[in-house]
């Protein structure tokens, strides 16, 4: 292996591996020490909630049938992930920023298909909200993807991406 791939390698595994832990790591926290749908109040707009989402991010696909789902999102976030991968392996050595946004979108994909593959569902806690008007739940897994699409999309929209 060379030089440069070694980097990349390493560039990868450690965004998208803290990534991954610490997303399970705050999972974990969740499902040990709150019952399903406990909630703890932190602010008058951010509450510590424990959910489980059987959908995808806005409860995509979340009134499917659990075989539907599982194989949806099992599938498509595996073959989703293989891209990047592709994706990351063509970009990191002329676009860093473009890829480290890859890094972090395959990272927080794992993270999620972790979950997928454990529960059947996604174990979501972060509640944000308004009043009565909540955001849907999310993780860090989902922020980590989110952040990894602002660049993703900052690139796409500025012309920024490599030739593939």
């Amino acid at each position: 292996m060379k030089l440069n791939q070694r980097v990349a390698l390493i560039k990868l595994l450690l965004v998208s591996g803290n990534i991954i832990l610490f997303d399970q790591l705050t999972k974990y926290i969740i499902t040990s020490t709150l019952m399903l749908h406990e909630t703890i109040s932190i602010t008058s707009f951010f509450n510590i909630t424990h959910v489980l989402n059987p959908g995808g991010a806005f409860g995509l696909f979340a009134n499917h049938s659990p075989l539907v789902r599982k194989f949806f999102f099992l599938f498509v976030s595996s073959v989703v992930s293989i891209a990047l991968l592709w994706f990351y392996i063509k970009s990191v050595d002329r676009y860093p920023f473009f890829s480290l946004g890859l890094a972090a979108i395959f990272g927080g994909a794992v993270g999620n298909l972790i979950d997928r593959f454990r529960y059947g569902k996604v174990v979501d806690f972060l509640d944000l909200y308004i009043g009565y008007y909540h955001w849907p739940a999310f993780n860090i897994a989902d922020s980590a993807i989110c952040v990894g699409m602002v660049v993703f999309v900052y690139h796409v929209l500025f012309n920024k991406i490599p030739d593939f």
